[in-house]
Order: C-alpha cells, then sequence, then structure tokens
C-alpha cells in the first residue's frame, strides 16, 4: 500500500467497518447518496459523513485504530477536519446557503499538499532518529514488545513518535516537531510519558521534544519540567547521480 493511501481515509473500509458495528443501512446511503452539485469532491464527501456517522456513533477511535491508524495522528485529524468541511460547504449548497465554489477547497488542497510534504518529512526525521537513537545519546535502544515497536507506538489517545529505552533499562519517550517546538508539544509529552509510567510502570521514564527550533518559550516550560529535554535537527539533503545522460548523443540529436 502507498504511503498515499495510508494517509486516505479508505471507503471501503469504512463500509465494511460500518455494517459489522450495526450501522449497515447508515453506510449504504452514504455509499449509495446522489450527489447534487459540480464539484470534484465525491469521495471526500462521503468520508465527511462517514467521519460524521462514526462521531455521532462513538466509533471514531475504534475505526482508526483497526483500520485507519493514519487518522490518529495530526496529519490524519487535518484531514478529517477538511472531510467534514467539504460535507458542511455540500449542506450549504443543497440548501441554498451557499454557491458551489471549487476555490476555498482548492486553496485548501493546496495547504493539504504542504501538510503531506511536512508529514512525510516528519516520517523520514522519525525513521533517522529510531536509526540513530545514540547520537541522542549512548546506549538508546528501539523499544520492541508484544508485536509493536517503538516508531508510533500506540496509546490511548494518539501514537508515540518514538518509544526507546536507555542503558538502565528506562523509557524514553520521543515527541518530534518538523517546525518549530510549540508549548502545546509539552503537554503531549507528559501525557505520553504518564501513560507509558501508568501502563509499562518500570519506573518514572524521561522524554525528549526534538525540533528544528526550540522557543525561549519552550525552554523556560521545560527548564520546570524534571525528566524532559529538548534537541533540535538540522536537516540536509544529499544529491547522489544514479544516471547520467549521454553527452555526445545529445549533441549529434539522437
Amino acid at each position: 500500500m502507498t504511503e498515499d493511501l495510508k494517509q486516505t481515509l479508505s471507503l471501503k473500509a469504512a463500509y465494511d467497518f460500518g455494517a459489522a458495528h450495526g450501522l449497515e443501512r447508515e453506510v449504504n446511503e452514504i455509499r449509495d447518496m446522489v450527489i447534487e452539485w459540480d464539484l470534484s469532491y465525491t469521495s471526500s464527501l462521503r468520508r465527511g459523513y462517514i467521519v460524521e456517522l462514526f462521531q455521532r456513533s462513538g466509533l471514531l477511535d475504534e475505526f482508526n485504530r483497526e483500520k485507519w491508524p493514519f487518522g490518529n495522528t495530526a496529519g490524519g485529524q487535518r484531514k478529517m477536519q477538511r472531510y467534514l468541511r467539504i460535507k458542511q460547504k455540500y449542506e450549504d449548497f443543497v440548501a441554498g446557503r451557499a454557491p458551489a465554489s471549487e476555490s476555498a477547497l482548492d486553496q485548501e488542497a493546496a495547504v493539504d499538499a504542504d501538510e503531506a510534504l511536512e508529514f512525510a518529512l516528519e516520517e523520514h526525521l522519525r525513521d533517522f532518529l529510531a536509526r540513530n537513537l545514540d547520537r541522542i545519546e549512548p546506549g538508546l535502544r528501539l523499544h520492541s514488545a508484544e508485536g509493536h515497536s517503538g516508531i508510533e507506538y500506540p496509546v490511548d489517545a494518539g501514537r508515540i513518535d518514538l518509544l526507546a529505552i536507555d542503558r538502565s533499562g528506562k523509557y524514553v519517550v520521543f515527541e518530534l516537531k518538523l517546525s518549530k517546538g510549540r508549548n502545546k508539544a509539552l503537554g503531549q509529552l507528559l501525557y505520553y510519558m504518564g501513560w507509558v509510567d501508568e501502563h509499562l510502570g518500570n519506573g518514572s521514564c524521561r522524554g525528549f521534544i526534538i525540533a528544528s527550533e526550540i522557543t525561549e518559550e519552550l525552554r523556560i516550560a521545560v527548564s520546570r519540567v524534571p525528566g524532559v529535554g529538548l534537541a533540535k535537527y538540522k536537516m540536509s539533503f544529499v544529491i547522489e547521480p544514479v544516471l547520467q545522460p549521454d553527452r555526445g548523443a545529445l549533441r549529434s540529436g539522437a
């Protein structure tokens, strides 16, 4: 499965999941609904109705855990909000409250593309750090147990970017931010650390926030929290030629 497909809510999976949880009539109505506009967001519109249905039925978190893990990431949350905005725009159009226009949605799509690139880069950063934890602290290794690796480790309300173990056997939680480390990252990290202490409980764990920039506000906040560290990363790209064109052929017009 390609990364793009992983990041898109699967309607087939949603229909099957809904039917298996007593919502067969509702998901069939969404699948078979006649869409009365000329815009090109028909599949995303259906996804909006699916998200709303699963939210209303208290099944959205379960669906994400079982069928669409990306939905529990920040990128997945943004996608679901976009699906819901498309649904609202359609309902406004049908009710005569607003004209059908792709301009605003096209702008959102451009933002989505930027966010998809940011997500891909953050994923590369995560995978690089998972392979090079000793660059952060000697002796760190990736956690692995019970069928879960320490990459995107699932918890009750989200996923830990990286879960590692230090040389003394204590857990270390990593929260990664591609952009500036924001203060809310600290609250998210502390929740993950508390969850690890409560559920994996081998003593007090530590945590790191890793970002391209660390704000002074975040540094001050973290200075008051024991067991939490900060780190900055720098990203660079290397171009490695694989096959050079034949310059002679180009000159001769071949």
